[in-house]
């Protein structure tokens, strides 16, 4: 089986080295990057299963870096895990809305750290199917794009998988509870505003009146 690739950016060089040899000894494939910018030149070059981003960078910040990777094709399903030193929601938050996946906060624990990176393996490479809809939504998961009456529309991976699992049952009420194990699987810690933030961003991209909320439950795609 082949070995994922996984793209460190980072700074400060003793955190570089260390998500490095605690990958490695996993057998991993890792890259290194010590800036933004440099991690762009990286992506442009290869095509890697997993970006664990700092957000905490001078000049380009991750925020910017992982809101520029998710533009490049070659990116489109690759999974972004932030770094934080920061246990409060903004920069959460703020790297749900960038496109990232996940986030695991400093000071970084070895086993944990490997841990989250194998359940986000393993739940990228599990494929949903048959998500589709005789209304305006049809669903490509080869692709991973959305095509509403015809349209394409590209959505960032998490939002995609959001979508169209609502898609796939109309009527059909998702609780949260739900939703994050089908999303982003058990061994992923996640809160509710996580599938808020993705929410939002589906209803501005497909349209408000398809995903309605159902108060203290969780979700459902109306096909009109």
């Amino acid at each position: 089986m082949k070995s994922p690739k996984i793209l460190l950016v980072d700074d400060d060089e003793d955190i570089l080295e260390f998500l490095h040899y605690n990958l490695e000894k996993e057998d991993f494939k890792t890259t290194t990057a010590s800036s933004g910018k440099q991690a762009l030149k990286e992506v442009e070059n290869e095509q890697f299963d997993l970006i664990i981003l700092d957000v905490m960078m001078p000049h380009m910040d991750g925020i910017e870096t992982c809101q520029k990777i998710r533009e490049m094709a070659n990116a489109e399903e690759t999974i972004i895990l932030f770094l934080t030193a920061r246990g409060e929601d903004y920069s959460q938050i703020a790297g749900f809305e960038a496109g990232a996946d996940d986030y695991i906060t400093k000071p970084i624990r070895p086993k944990v750290f490997v841990s989250k990176i194998n359940a986000l393996l393993r739940r990228n490479s599990k494929k949903m199917s048959g998500a589709k809809s005789d209304g305006p939504f049809s669903v490509d998961w080869e692709k991973y794009l959305v095509h509403k009456n015809g349209k394409e529309i590209s959505l960032p991976k998490k939002e995609f998988e959001l979508a169209a699992l609502l898609i796939s049952k109309p009527g059909n009420v998702f609780g949260r509870d739900s939703i994050l194990d089908k999303i982003w699987g058990e061994d992923v810690v996640v809160g509710n505003r996580t599938i808020d933030v993705h929410m939002q961003k589906i209803r501005k991209k497909l349209g408000k009146s398809y995903f309605k909320t159902i108060k203290g439950v969780g979700y459902k795609y109306v096909d009109h």
